[in-house]
C-alpha cells in the first residue's frame, strides 16, 4: 500500500485505505511462451470480502462477498492454464489484491481522489469499489503497452439484471475484439454477449467537483456506466476487452460444471488467447 500511494495510485488505495493491515496490494506475475506471437494483459479484480463500505450492504447482498474475488482468480486460472499447455503468447497478469471494509479511515461519498493517471473522481456509492481498483491497475497493465488487454469483474448487479446468471457480458473498445469474444464464448460453452461502449453515456459521470464522477445512484445501465468509466484509465489506445462475470456463481452449477461457483472466464480466456494468436 505505502508504494502504491507514493505511485499516486489513489483510486486503488481509496479503496484498501479501510482495511486493517494495510495488506491491499496490485500483484503482477508473468508468463513468456516460446517465441510468443502476443503480449495479452490479464487483469483481475480481486476484492477478498466487500462490505460494500459506509454504503453498507444489507445482509443478504453481503453473504458470498468473499467471492468477489473471481476476477482475479480467473485471470491467474488463465495464466496457469495457458503456462500449462505451453501457448506461444507472453502474458502479464494483474490482480487487484483488496478488501472493502467499513472503518473511520474508509473512503466516503463526496470524497475526491486522484487516481494514477491523474485523474480526479468523485465518490458517489462506496460499494462500486470494483472500478476503483481496477482502474490504477489498468493504467498499469496498459502502460507495458502490450497488443491487448482483457479484464475479469464480478463487477455490476445491473449486468445480471440485463442477463441473468447463465451468460456473462463483454464490453470493449474495440469491435474486432468484442467479436473474438463472442465466437470465444461460444467454442468455449462460457457464452458472453457483447453491450456497447458509447460516448454518449459519458454525460451521466459528468461531475461538478472533479474530472469524472465514480458511478451514478439512478441504477440504469451501470454495467455501460462502468465500462465507460475504466476506459479513461486505458493508456496508450490499447485494444480493451472488459468482461463483466454476471455468471460467475449460479446455483446447481453452469454446464458441465456442477458447483455453484463455477470459474466461468478460465475457458473463455483461453479460447480467446488461442484465436489472438491466429491474428
Amino acid at each position: 500500500m505505502q508504494q502504491l500511494k507514493e505511485m499516486g495510485a489513489g483510486a486503488f488505495v481509496a479503496v484498501g485505505q479501510g482495511s486493517e493491515p494495510q495488506d491491499a496490494a496490485i500483484v503482477h506475475l508473468n508468463y513468456n511462451g516460446t517465441n510468443p506471437k502476443q503480449h495479452i494483459a490479464l487483469v483481475g479484480k480481486g476484492i477478498c470480502f466487500d462490505t460494500g463500505g459506509h454504503n453498507l450492504k444489507p445482509a443478504k447482498y453481503m453473504l458470498g462477498m468473499h467471492e468477489d474475488m473471481n476476477g482475479s482468480a480467473v485471470s491467474l486460472g488463465i495464466l496457469l492454464a495457458a503456462t500449462k499447455m505451453q501457448l506461444p503468447v507472453k502474458l502479464d497478469c494483474w490482480l487487484a489484491i483488496a478488501q472493502n471494509h467499513i472503518s473511520p479511515a474508509a473512503y466516503k461519498q463526496n470524497d475526491v481522489v486522484t487516481a494514477l493517471n491523474g485523474m480526479t473522481i468523485e465518490i458517489v456509492h462506496t460499494d462500486a469499489e470494483g472500478r476503483m481498483v481496477l482502474a490504477d491497475t489498468l493504467t498499469l497493465a496498459s502502460r507495458q503497452k502490450p497488443d491487448a488487454i482483457i479484464d475479469f469483474a464480478t463487477l455490476t448487479g445491473s449486468m445480471i439484471s440485463a442477463l441473468g446468471d447463465r451468460m456473462s457480458g463483454v464490453i470493449s473498445n474495440n469491435s474486432s475484439l468484442a467479436c473474438k469474444a463472442i465466437g470465444a464464448g461460444n467454442k468455449a460453452g462460457e457464452r458472453v454477449v457483447a453491450f456497447p461502449l458509447e460516448e454518449d453515456y459519458d454525460s451521466d459521470l459528468e461531475s461538478d467537483i472533479a474530472d469524472i464522477k465514480q458511478c451514478t445512484l439512478e441504477g440504469g445501465a451501470d454495467h455501460i456506466h462502468a465500462a465507460r468509466f475504466l476506459s479513461k484509465f486505458i493508456e496508450n489506445d490499447i485494444p480493451w476487452l472488459h468482461t463483466d462475470l454476471s455468471s460467475a456463481n449460479r446455483k446447481g452449477g453452469l454446464g458441465a460444471i456442477a458447483s455453484d461457483t463455477n470459474g466461468f472466464g478460465v475457458g473463455f480466456g483461453i479460447e480467446m488467447l488461442k484465436i489472438m494468436l491466429e491474428d
